[in-house]
């Protein structure tokens, strides 16, 4: 990096060489304002950071020695005072010329490097993304005899040290000065201060005030003691609010003791997407880490936010969240079998409030089962799904029938619910994230249930077949109905079946739809595509419509003599059951409903003449 000479000053005693900042100063607030940090808040964090970490230092070789960190306003300006290590000439020379070096790194500390939260050097230049000057003055308490030292910095790279005399500093330990730069000065604020401070250290073990105001709140509200279950749920249910903003469902204690986690998570009280990313609440040995700890939890938990104390987890450069390694990895796995047996918890003693969850986070649950037999058995009288019977379980829908046969999509439900159900055939809608999994895993925690996926030849097979003389007196009537809807891709089957007052069901299974699109494709297609398509031309079944011989407009049309007329009825059909079955309509579909409707208000508005007459 570029250097920038400083402005040396003398000491109290003798003069100093020059001294050079080891990177350009310039060039790092860009960096930490506009590319490392989020936002230009985290300087409070880093100045409590380097007070919290100084007075831990102190604490290691004097256990006595007074845990204070105090912030003061005034005139726009900053004063931040710790009772910590403190600081000789040469540690200033060492620590604040090169960034980088840390405190920590320093002679007789390293045993209680694990009791630091951030760097000493950087972590004081990262002040100056609201300062245009710093000055810190620091006594050690290592080196009691060593006089105060002075160190100041502006935001144009220069810096000065010097050495004082008198009452500068009496005590062991550490005091920043900042002064706002322009613009800045919103952030250095007395209400703006205490706000900052108290989000960031709530937590942190020691004395922490601003202008005599408390800012710590210990113990941690997961750890204050209650005088009963229920008040302490109002309690966590108040904290919540006042974190995230909303009142939780219920919570699930976090307790990692070997990864040295405490914490809750709060069930949301609202179905939330899977895809929607949550954000955590993360303090790292007291100070808050982060807001939108996103990879804390495993990707099933996603109904719910966490707030939690670690002194394990790895943070990122600019420590606004983690760092994805394996210890990560065993922490999320750690937290999701805390929220795992909490399901399993409520399901052994609290099936209300187990109900009322699964109500608005059942998908969650089955995202969590089907990866997870032991999980799925423990639910299955729980979990919820759409069937021809209700809303069931599958445990309840497995002893009703014999067979569990299901859809893959909704569609494919909605074409065979209504028949399949009147045919007393069981049927679960699998259309649903995550529901046919769970349904085809069902064999390996209920054993002996025999599961079926649902298709149109299975339908069709339990429809009742027509008599063969009734059948063949209506052989004209379905010749011409095939030849209408033969361009479609459709056969005409004549069946019989319940409910009488549904005319006609329209069926395909996937390879029938996947045959159609590849038609369709075929014809918008240049030659060199059409080519390419056609030699891909399946020889999937094809969609059908079944007529329901038991329908008495089925009949009446099957008696129909004219040719035209009983093609512009079998469309109709046609259209009509596609929109039962709530399909998307192709172009094709849409022109044959309009032309059928048309159709149909041409004969009837003129006595039954022939559409011929009428220009058709």
């Amino acid at each position: 990096m570029d250097s920038q000479t400083s402005q040396s000053s003398q000491a109290s005693q003798s003069p100093h060489p020059p001294h050079t900042f080891q990177v350009d100063l310039r060039g790092l607030v860009d960096l930490l304002s506009h590319h490392l940090y989020s936002s230009p808040r985290v300087y409070l964090r880093e100045l409590l950071q380097n007070a919290v970490d100084a007075v831990t230092a102190r604490r290691a070789e004097e256990p006595d020695a007074p845990a204070l960190v105090r912030l003061h306003t005034a005139d726009g300006g900053l004063r931040i005072e710790d009772s910590g290590i403190g600081l000789t000439e040469s540690d200033v020379h060492e620590l604040l010329a090169t960034i980088g070096r840390s405190s920590k790194r320093a002679e007789g500390l390293r045993e209680t490097r694990s009791g630091f939260l951030g760097q000493f050097g950087i972590g004081l230049l990262a002040c100056f993304v609201v300062a245009e000057r710093i000055r810190v003055v620091s006594r050690s308490a290592r080196t009691p005899a060593a006089p105060p030292v002075e160190w100041t910095a502006r935001d144009d790279g220069s810096y000065t040290v010097r050495t004082l005399d008198g009452p500068a500093r009496p005590e062991p330990g550490t005091t920043v000065y900042l002064t706002a730069r322009a613009g800045a000065a919103e952030w250095l604020a007395p209400g703006r201060v205490l706000t900052l401070a108290r989000d960031f250290g709530s937590l942190l073990p020691y004395d922490v005030r601003v202008d005599g105001e408390p800012v710590t709140d210990l113990p941690a509200p997961w750890d204050r003691p209650h005088p009963s279950p229920a008040s302490r749920r109002v309690a966590l249910a108040r904290h919540c609010q006042e974190q995230f903003g909303f009142v939780p469902l219920d919570s699930v204690d976090l307790d990692v003791p070997l990864a040295g986690i405490r914490g809750v998570a709060y069930v949301l009280p609202s179905a939330v997407s899977p895809a929607q990313r949550a954000g955590h609440r993360v303090h790292l040995k007291g100070m808050l880490l982060t807001e939108r700890a996103e990879q804390l939890l495993p990707d099933w938990a996603f109904f719910v936010r966490c707030v939690l104390d670690t002194d394990s987890l790895r943070p990122t450069a600019s420590r606004e969240s983690l760092y994805e390694d394996e210890t990560l990895a065993a922490v999320r796995d750690a937290l999701g079998m805390r929220i795992r047996s909490w399901l399993t918890g409520l399901a052994a003693g609290d099936p209300e409030r187990l109900r009322a969850f699964l109500a608005v986070h059942h998908l969650g649950v089955k995202s969590l089962a089907r990866h997870d037999g032991e999980m799925l058995r423990t639910m299955l009288p729980w979990l919820p799904f759409e069937t021809t019977d209700g809303q069931l379980s599958l445990e309840e829908f497995a002893q009703r029938h014999p067979v569990v046969h299901f859809t893959r999509t909704v569609e494919e439900y909605r074409q065979v619910a209504p028949i399949a159900s009147a045919q007393g055939i069981g049927v679960v809608n699998g259309g649903y994230t995550y529901d046919s999994e769970l349904v085809e895993a069902l064999p390996s925690v209920r054993p002996g249930t025999a599961v079926a996926e649902l298709d149109a030849d299975t339908v069709t097979a339990h429809l009742d077949a027509v008599d063969p003389a009734e059948e063949l007196a209506l052989s004209g009537f379905l010749a011409a109905a095939r030849a209408k809807l033969d361009p479609l891709g459709c056969d005409v089957v004549l069946r019989a079946f319940h409910p009488l007052s549904v005319p006609a069901l329209h069926l395909d299974d996937r390879a029938a739809r996947h045959e159609q699109a590849r038609a369709a494709a075929e014809e918008r297609a240049d030659d060199l595509w059409a080519g390419i398509l056609g030699s891909l031309r399946g020889s999937a079944p094809r969609a059908r419509l079944v007529l329901n011989h038991l329908n008495p407009l089925v009949r009446r049309i099957g008696s129909l003599a004219d040719p035209e007329l009983i093609g512009t009825a079998t469309e109709s059909l046609y259209g009509q059951a596609l929109l039962m079955a709530q399909r998307p309509l192709r172009p094709a579909d849409s022109a044959l409903l309009n032309r059928a409707f048309i159709g149909l208000l041409e004969w009837a508005t003129h006595g039954g003449s022939t559409q011929g007459e009428n220009g058709r």
